[in-house]
């Protein structure tokens, strides 16, 4: 069933509407007429099932027939730091990241960064991000849209390092089984007696290049935990959708733990 996430203010006690983008494609691309059912998220706490009342391309009136359970975000908060990389990569990590359970996505700069980046591009291209997550969200039957922060400079992600409860910083060294460590081991050391229910995650990813040694050094200190993800060599678009994945398993989301 189709999903839509409107602003809170379009929510109301027996009703919601949908307008600009979302209504016209609703209307002119689904097809959407009086009868229709879908479902609508405010993004926060309220999700519903809704009949549709009136519709047009601008506006769509909806009335509300029963409220919903919001249970489609997982227990851990699990943020990706991703290193800027070239071409369209960032929106794929952004689309299957959010379709996995991404909590946020905070792009960086790092010394091997491939790309040259653009500030005044970036307010657009933070648009573009936030779209795609959004349709993301949407198919996926998220309760939320992941945050996307503005792009950090090196010394902005290690300050922001220590306001998680943990931190993984992946390496490709660490994927060495003769001296390195997995996710699945860092967790499980990390969680021990703790309870870990409701866990804050940052996972970090380099960029084409890699990370530098000084860089993970300065991780480390920072207080992150270097991990492999396994011997091979993934893209950089490729490592944060696995280590994602990793972590949402030894959280319990996928049967795991």
């Amino acid at each position: 069933m189709q999903r839509y996430f409107v602003a809170a203010g379009q929510f109301r006690s027996s009703e919601v509407r949908i307008v600009g983008d979302d209504a016209h494609h609703a209307v002119r691309v689904m097809r959407t007429k009086p009868g229709d059912k879908f479902i609508v998220s405010d993004g926060e706490s309220r999700t519903a099932l809704v009949v549709v009342r009136e519709a047009t391309p601008m506006q769509i009136t909806a009335d509300i027939e029963r409220m919903l359970p919001s249970d489609g975000e997982p227990a851990w908060s699990v943020t990706i730091a991703q290193s800027l990389p070239k071409g369209d990569k960032m929106e794929l990590v952004i689309q299957k990241g959010t379709e996995i359970g991404a909590y946020a996505f905070m792009p960086f700069q790092s010394e091997r960064m491939v790309v040259q980046y653009d500030g005044k591009k970036e307010a657009k291209r933070i648009e573009r991000w936030s779209k795609i997550a959004k349709e993301a969200a949407e198919q996926a039957h998220r309760s939320r849209i992941p945050e996307i922060g503005s792009v950090l400079g090196w010394r902005e992600l290690m300050s922001a390092i220590g306001s998680y409860d943990l931190a993984l910083f992946c390496y490709e060294r660490e994927g060495d089984a003769a001296r390195g460590k997995g996710i699945r081991t860092a967790v499980r050391e990390w969680a021990g007696e703790r309870d870990a229910g409701s866990a804050s995650v940052l996972l970090i990813v380099g960029p084409e290049g890699g990370f530098t040694e000084r860089e993970a050094a300065e991780a480390e200190a920072a207080g992150a935990v270097p991990v492999g993800l396994g011997k091979r060599i993934l893209r950089t678009e490729t490592a944060g959708i696995v280590g994602l994945t990793c972590l949402l398993y030894e959280s319990g989301e996928m049967g795991g733990a």
